[in-house]
Protein backbone atom coordinates (compact mmCIF):
# COMPACT_ATOMS: atom_id res chain seq x y z
CA UNK A 1 0.00 0.00 0.00
CA UNK A 2 1.31 3.57 -1.04
CA UNK A 3 1.10 6.11 1.85
CA UNK A 4 -0.26 9.32 1.54
CA UNK A 5 0.11 12.58 3.63
CA UNK A 6 -2.36 13.31 6.25
CA UNK A 7 -3.88 16.34 7.27
CA UNK A 8 -3.28 17.60 10.31
CA UNK A 9 -6.49 16.55 11.64
CA UNK A 10 -5.85 13.27 10.35
CA UNK A 11 -2.66 13.05 11.93
CA UNK A 12 -3.94 14.18 15.50
CA UNK A 13 -6.79 11.30 15.11
CA UNK A 14 -3.83 8.79 14.33
CA UNK A 15 -1.28 10.11 17.22
CA UNK A 16 -4.42 9.69 19.49
CA UNK A 17 -5.24 6.17 18.22
CA UNK A 18 -1.40 4.52 17.93
CA UNK A 19 -2.09 5.61 21.68
CA UNK A 20 -4.94 4.03 22.86
CA UNK A 21 -5.67 1.57 20.27
CA UNK A 22 -7.26 0.09 19.77
CA UNK A 23 -10.37 1.97 20.63
CA UNK A 24 -13.59 3.82 20.02
CA UNK A 25 -14.31 7.23 19.04
CA UNK A 26 -15.56 8.17 22.01
CA UNK A 27 -11.97 7.81 24.16
CA UNK A 28 -10.21 9.02 20.75
CA UNK A 29 -12.69 12.12 21.62
CA UNK A 30 -11.73 12.40 25.36
CA UNK A 31 -7.56 12.83 24.55
CA UNK A 32 -8.23 15.85 22.51
CA UNK A 33 -7.42 19.05 24.63
CA UNK A 34 -10.54 21.63 25.21
CA UNK A 35 -12.22 23.08 23.12
CA UNK A 36 -12.80 18.96 21.79
CA UNK A 37 -13.88 18.82 18.33
CA UNK A 38 -17.50 17.37 17.99
CA UNK A 39 -18.02 13.90 17.56
CA UNK A 40 -19.27 13.80 14.31
CA UNK A 41 -16.12 15.58 13.32
CA UNK A 42 -13.74 12.27 14.86
CA UNK A 43 -16.11 10.51 13.61
CA UNK A 44 -15.71 11.80 10.12
CA UNK A 45 -12.32 11.65 10.14
CA UNK A 46 -11.73 8.26 11.54
CA UNK A 47 -13.88 7.14 8.37
CA UNK A 48 -11.27 9.35 6.05
CA UNK A 49 -8.62 7.33 7.65
CA UNK A 50 -10.47 3.85 6.90
CA UNK A 51 -10.66 5.19 3.36
CA UNK A 52 -7.43 5.94 2.96
CA UNK A 53 -6.23 2.71 4.43
CA UNK A 54 -5.01 3.73 7.36
CA UNK A 55 -7.39 2.70 9.81
CA UNK A 56 -9.73 -0.83 10.31
CA UNK A 57 -12.63 -1.47 12.54
CA UNK A 58 -14.17 -4.23 13.97
CA UNK A 59 -17.92 -4.06 14.73
CA UNK A 60 -19.75 -4.86 17.72
CA UNK A 61 -23.27 -4.20 16.86
CA UNK A 62 -23.69 -0.61 15.60
CA UNK A 63 -20.33 0.42 17.60
CA UNK A 64 -17.25 0.06 16.15
CA UNK A 65 -13.70 -0.39 17.89
CA UNK A 66 -10.33 0.81 15.43
CA UNK A 67 -7.70 -0.07 15.35
CA UNK A 68 -4.20 1.26 12.74
CA UNK A 69 -3.07 -0.44 9.89
CA UNK A 70 -0.29 1.54 9.19
CA UNK A 71 2.56 1.70 12.33
CA UNK A 72 3.50 4.93 13.64
CA UNK A 73 6.90 4.06 12.53
CA UNK A 74 5.72 3.47 9.24
CA UNK A 75 4.09 6.83 9.04
CA UNK A 76 7.23 8.09 10.49
CA UNK A 77 9.40 6.75 7.91
CA UNK A 78 7.36 8.15 5.30
CA UNK A 79 6.10 11.71 6.97
CA UNK A 80 10.02 12.19 7.43
CA UNK A 81 11.17 11.31 3.86
CA UNK A 82 8.56 13.38 2.56
CA UNK A 83 10.29 16.30 4.54
CA UNK A 84 13.80 15.53 3.42
CA UNK A 85 12.12 15.51 -0.12
CA UNK A 86 10.64 18.71 -0.24
CA UNK A 87 12.88 20.58 2.39
CA UNK A 88 16.18 19.35 3.00
CA UNK A 89 17.39 18.09 -1.09
CA UNK A 90 17.05 14.41 0.09
CA UNK A 91 20.31 15.39 2.39
CA UNK A 92 20.32 13.71 5.71
CA UNK A 93 23.61 16.45 5.81
CA UNK A 94 21.01 19.52 4.92
CA UNK A 95 18.56 18.71 7.47
CA UNK A 96 20.85 18.06 10.52
CA UNK A 97 22.68 21.77 9.79
CA UNK A 98 19.47 23.25 9.77
CA UNK A 99 18.63 21.94 13.24
CA UNK A 100 22.36 23.01 14.43
CA UNK A 101 21.51 26.32 13.22
CA UNK A 102 18.06 27.07 14.75
CA UNK A 103 19.60 25.12 17.70
CA UNK A 104 17.06 22.54 17.64
CA UNK A 105 19.43 20.22 19.44
CA UNK A 106 21.50 20.57 22.69
CA UNK A 107 24.16 19.24 23.34
CA UNK A 108 23.34 16.20 25.02
CA UNK A 109 21.53 15.21 21.70
CA UNK A 110 24.47 16.44 19.97
CA UNK A 111 26.79 13.55 22.15
CA UNK A 112 23.78 10.74 20.97
CA UNK A 113 24.29 11.48 17.55
CA UNK A 114 28.12 11.16 17.41
CA UNK A 115 27.80 8.20 19.68
CA UNK A 116 25.55 6.89 17.00
CA UNK A 117 28.17 7.66 14.32
CA UNK A 118 30.44 6.14 15.99
CA UNK A 119 28.74 2.75 16.29
CA UNK A 120 27.62 3.04 12.73
CA UNK A 121 31.60 3.50 11.21
CA UNK A 122 32.72 0.73 13.61
CA UNK A 123 30.03 -1.68 12.34
CA UNK A 124 30.56 -1.05 8.89
CA UNK A 125 34.33 -1.77 8.12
Amino acid sequence: MELRELTRAEEEVMQILWEIEPTFVKDILEYFPEPKPAYNTVSTIIRILEQKGFVGHKAYGKTHQYHSLVSKEQYKSFATGKLMESYFENSVEEMFSFFVREKKIDMKEADEILRMIDKMKNSNP
